[in-house]
C-alpha cells in the first residue's frame, strides 16, 4: 500500500502540488485524473521518487519512500516516464533487458532471460526484439517502454500516460495488462486523460484539480456527471452502454 502524507512539491521553484493526502490500495489500479496542469505527472513523479517533496512523505508499505535504498526500492517499485530517454541504438531487447538490472546487475540468469521474454510477448513484440528502437515507430517505442517496466517484475506500476502514441488496438492490450497487474495483487497507479478508459479500467480514482485532491474514492463514486463537471469546468455526461460507462463532453 502507498500512503501518501501532506505531500507538497515544488518545481523549479513553483509550487506544484499542495497538502496530498491519501492511499493508493494494495491490488487495485488507480487512475490519476484531472485537468491539464493538475499535477498528475508531478504526484506520479514524487511516488516513484522521480522528485523530491517540499514537505510530507510517501510511504511504501508503512515505510518512508526516503529511506530505501536504491536498489531495494527498484525491486519493489517500476516506473514508466513520459520523458524516458532511451538510446536509440538500443534494440528492443536490449531495452526491455534493463527492467531486469535491480535483479541481476546486468548478468542476465536463465530467470531474467524467461521474464524479458514474457515482457515483450505481452505486449505483441516478438516481431521487433531484434529491432533498433530509432527504426521503430512511436507506439512500438511506447510498447517497448512498458514492456521494460513490466520485465522488471515489482509490487508498485507507475504509469504516466502509457496510452500515448497507441492505436486503440494496443491501448486496450495495455489497459487490459495493468488491469491483469492488479489482479495478481500489485498495486497499479495510470495517469490518464481518457475518462471512458478510466471508469472502464480503475477501481479507484483520485481527481486532482490545481494541484490538489479535489475527489477521491471508487471508480463508480468519481466518475459522475456531478463531480466530472465540476472538476473539468464543463459539462460532462455519463452514459452506459453495454454496461460500461462512457463520459461525454457536451
Amino acid at each position: 500500500m502507498i500512503g501518501i502524507r501532506d505531500l507538497d512539491v515544488s518545481l523549479t521553484g513553483s509550487p506544484v502540488l499542495h497538502g496530498i493526502t491519501t492511499t493508493l490500495p494494495t491490488a487495485r489500479l488507480t487512475a490519476l485524473v484531472g485537468p491539464n496542469g493538475a499535477g498528475k505527472s508531478t504526484l506520479l513523479s514524487a511516488l516513484g521518487r522521480l522528485v523530491a517533496p517540499t514537505r510530507g512523505e510517501v510511504l511504501l508499505d508503512g515505510r518512508p519512500l526516503a529511506d530505501y535504498p536504491n536498489r531495494d526500492l527498484a525491486r519493489r517499485l517500476s516506473v514508466l516516464r513520459q520523458d524516458a530517454l532511451i538510446g536509440p541504438r538500443l534494440t528492443v531487447e536490449d531495452l526491455v533487458s534493463f527492467g531486469r538490472y535491480p535483479h541481476s546487475h546486468g548478468r542476465l540468469t536463465d530467470l531474467d532471460h524467461a521474464r524479458v521474454a514474457r515482457a515483450i510477448d505481452r505486449l505483441d513484440l516478438r516481431d521487433f526484439a531484434g529491432r533498433y528502437l530509432d527504426s521503430l515507430s512511436g507506439g512500438q517505442r511506447q510498447r517497448a517502454l512498458i514492456a521494460m517496466v513490466l520485465a522488471q517484475d515489482t509490487d508498485v506500476i507507475l504509469l504516466d500516460e502509457p496510452l500515448n502514441n497507441l492505436d486503440l488496438a494496443h491501448a486496450r492490450r495495455v489497459m487490459q495488462i495493468a488491469r491483469e497487474e492488479a489482479d495478481a495483487g500489485r498495486t497499479v497507479v495510470v495517469v490518464l486523460h481518457d475518462l471512458t478508459v478510466a471508469a472502464a479500467y480503475a477501481d479507484h480514482v483520485v481527481a486532482l484539480k490545481d494541484g490538489r485532491v479535489y475527489a477521491q474514492g471508487a471508480s463508480d463514486e468519481i466518475m459522475t456527471p456531478d463531480v466530472l463537471s465540476a472538476l473539468y469546468d464543463t459539462e460532462v455526461s455519463v452514459a452506459t452502454v453495454d454496461n460500461r460507462r462512457v463520459v461525454l463532453t457536451l
